[in-house]
């Protein structure tokens, strides 16, 4: 038999492609490729499909639909001369084919799934109670009752946004690269690492800042916060105006403490009225601006109506469904 008619098995060539014949078998490959030039277009040919395989196994960037595309052409093209060789039921074609079909089926659905987890919505909502968890970047949050927090499974891109309905406090974990974006009706709230409380009720939204910075923007209007300071906005509101937080009364869904450091007694009403859903009234206008400043803890109403009442020297009187200062 001449040399130009040697048949050559295919398994062979894998074994010499992957370094894997031993002397006699790799001089016997090497005397086939020199016997005929079309032998050595035939090894050219099996060692590009074979090595753009293996690159398509292990690159998780691929473009399947290109390297469907390119195998198709690969398999129908006819200027391969194959007449002369020995078919094996592993022909190498199917083995190319295989590897690439798998391989891109795996990256489709791994592709699919992935992304699909990634954009899934997820909603969380207190009803009548308080509501603690922890988002996929490790913010932790407490929502109030009654408040709703919706977020994407895995924060991807270049931010780390959620839409908050109602009232909640965050602690979130720092990420210079990402910043996390809080959107509540008009108003964004954005941070990089930080704690605050964000609420939104009566057509008011307040950002109190307990440590760090927060940008809050409206429109094209913004304000930056810092600790220990807040803005109401209001939805006519067309600048933003900050101002020093006069203690921490947004706290008490959080631990059941009321904090008062000069704290105007309307902004304290104005809690307790949320807190106990009363109809506490301030009839005389001039006790509206006067301070206090005391800690309550999980104290009832009636105790904190007696400490306001020594303090101010003042008459509480129930009346239709109200509570009355004056």
């Amino acid at each position: 038999m001449s040399q130009n008619n040697m048949n050559m098995n295919d398994d062979l060539l894998v074994k010499y492609l992957v370094g894997e014949t031993d002397a006699n078998e790799s001089a016997t490959v090497e005397i086939w490729l020199k016997a005929d030039e079309k032998n050595q277009n035939y090894y050219n040919g099996f060692k590009k499909i074979w090595e753009d395989s293996l690159v398509l196994a292990q690159n998780t960037t691929v473009d399947e639909n290109a390297a469907w595309k390119r195998l198709q052409n690969r398999i129908h093209e006819k200027d391969i001369p194959v007449h002369n060789l020995k078919k094996n039921s592993f022909n190498w074609l199917h083995i190319a084919a295989s590897v690439l079909l798998i391989s891109t089926l795996g990256w489709l659905s791994y592709s699919y799934f992935e992304n699909k987890s990634a954009n899934t919505l997820i909603a969380i909502h207190a009803t009548n109670t308080t509501l603690n968890d922890t988002l996929p970047d490790g913010t932790t949050i407490t929502l109030n009752k009654n408040s709703s927090l919706t977020f994407t499974q895995k924060f991807k891109g270049n931010t780390r946004p959620v839409t908050l309905k109602g009232e909640a406090f965050f602690d979130v974990s720092h990420d210079k690269t990402k910043p996390f974006i809080i959107t509540i009706n008009d108003v964004t709230v954005q941070v990089v690492g930080t704690s605050f409380n964000v609420k939104n009720k009566n057509g008011k939204t307040t950002v109190d800042v307990e440590t760090g910075i927060v940008k809050v923007s409206k429109n094209k209007d913004q304000v930056e916060l810092r600790d220990g300071e807040k803005v109401i906005i209001s939805d006519q509101d067309l600048k933003l105006l900050k101002s020093i937080s006069k203690g921490r009364l947004y706290n008490y869904y959080r631990n059941k403490e009321l904090v008062c450091d000069q704290t105007p007694l309307q902004e304290l009403v104005e809690a307790l009225n949320e807190i106990y859903n009363v109809n506490i009234v301030i009839k005389n206008p001039e006790l509206q601006e006067k301070p206090i400043t005391t800690i309550f803890k999980d104290q009832s109403l009636d105790q904190i109506l007696e400490v306001i009442q020594e303090t101010f020297l003042i008459k509480i009187e129930r009346k239709n469904n109200q509570i009355l200062l004056k």
